[in-house]
């Protein structure tokens, strides 16, 4: 980067994959919410995914594929239903609303 080169800095939504364009950022952000959960109870016990395993009954290969942040072939429900197993209570606040239009910047942007 060049010393008088300025940075355009834009402000994000709060969801990473809104901002990138993903067409189903709302259900990825809870996937990813409730992963970290999982990890943090993982790292917070002390568990190996083999331990997990014993504990939960869950795979330690789905343990595996969490800690690595693989979630695609999670669905959030079966996430919960792991946090459940660990004795965790899973509360969501949901809120529906329209989508804000983009303006047309914004969408030629998404698809350079």
């Amino acid at each position: 980067m060049k010393k008088n080169e300025k940075i355009e800095v834009v402000q994000g939504s709060g969801n990473v994959f809104r901002d990138f364009g993903d067409l189903n950022a709302d259900t990825e952000q809870l996937k990813c919410i409730l992963a970290a959960r999982i990890i943090d109870i993982l790292d917070k016990r002390k568990l190996s995914v083999r331990k997990a395993e014993g504990t939960t009954g869950v795979k330690a290969s789905e343990f595996s594929l969490i800690r690595n942040v693989k979630l695609g072939r999670f669905t959030a429900d079966r996430l919960i239903s792991i946090l459940n197993k660990f004795d965790q209570q899973v509360d969501v606040k949901v809120r529906v609303r329209p989508r804000p239009r983009k303006s047309t910047r914004e969408v030629a942007a998404l698809h350079v």
